[in-house]
């Protein structure tokens, strides 16, 4: 039962910094943190996963690459900005509306979805980021708490319902539109830095996926 609390603090925690990338441009202290040892220490597990071996090189080319930029931390916060921050015509905007909504438009229906679950679950958005609740950030940091919640319910059923709350988060609030997104970044990333995380995070989803629907 531990190997198994601590294998899922471990998906939660994978989730969580996911959702801390997307969320904001990385700062110098967190590129110090991405060229330290605990970063590559933690990508090399990841890539002994023979399904994120290939994402994870790849993330990691992407990190050396960005190390040798003139002026790495004000570089990379302009892809940030250019593709998060900008337009649907110049970007790739992190949010489900943008992907599977009906109107193009942000706060459409994903982003209502999205409230009402994190009401029925009781898991608060973070007030210090006001973002419509459909982006990926958002949506990342709830996985995570999800699968918090499931280690702490006190019988078999009860995680197992916390198990299946999650696989089918991870069906239809996440793959459905990732995919999308995971394009559109490839698309538009000059650089590559977070094209090569948002495959890496699609990669992870899709063996998440597989773990969950214990396949």
């Amino acid at each position: 039962m531990q190997e198994f609390i601590a294998f899922n603090e471990q998906r939660a925690e994978i989730y969580w910094w996911m959702s801390s990338l997307f969320a904001r441009e990385l700062s110098d202290a967190d590129l110090h943190e991405y060229h330290g040892g605990e970063m590559y220490t933690f990508l090399s597990g990841l890539g002994m996963t023979e399904d994120l071996k290939a994402p994870v090189d790849t993330f990691r080319a992407a990190i050396k690459k960005s190390h040798a930029r003139s002026d790495e931390q004000l570089e990379l916060a302009a892809d940030f900005c250019g593709l998060f921050l900008s337009t649907p015509k110049s970007g790739a905007l992190p949010y489900a509306s943008m992907y599977v909504g009906k109107t193009g438009l942000l706060n459409d229906k994903p982003a209502q979805e999205m409230h009402e679950l994190m009401a029925s679950f009781d898991i608060a958005q973070r007030k210090e980021f006001n973002e419509p609740a459909d982006h990926l950030a958002i949506e990342l940091d709830f996985m995570g708490n999800l699968i918090i919640m499931g280690n702490q319910q006190q019988t078999e059923e009860q995680r197992e319902a916390l198990m299946q709350s999650q696989l089918s988060f991870i069906n239809t609030m996440l793959l459905n539109w990732l995919p999308l997104f995971t394009k559109e970044c490839q698309l538009r990333d000059r650089f590559g830095f977070y094209a090569a995380a948002a495959n890496l995070l699609l990669a992870f989803c899709i063996l998440d996926k597989k773990f969950l629907a214990g396949e």
